[in-house]
């Protein structure tokens, strides 16, 4: 949920998709429920995600000092 805060303090969502996504995760609570999130309510935390790079760390190489 801090990452969705941070989307919102951040104006990446707005104040009613955040509640809405909130209430949704806290509502199913499962990965499997959480995937048939509503279309429009994807959209945004996939656009949110993208322009807050969540995802960065997972494409990059690992550094040589961390092997």
């Amino acid at each position: 949920m801090k990452t969705l805060d941070e989307m919102r303090q951040r104006s990446l969502l707005t104040d009613a998709q955040h509640a809405e996504i909130r209430a949704w995760v806290a509502e199913v609570r499962t990965p499997e429920a959480i995937m048939r999130m509503p279309a429009h309510l994807w959209r945004a935390l996939t656009l949110g995600s993208a322009l807050m790079s969540v995802d960065a760390d997972l494409v990059q190489e690992p550094a040589l000092d961390d092997l």
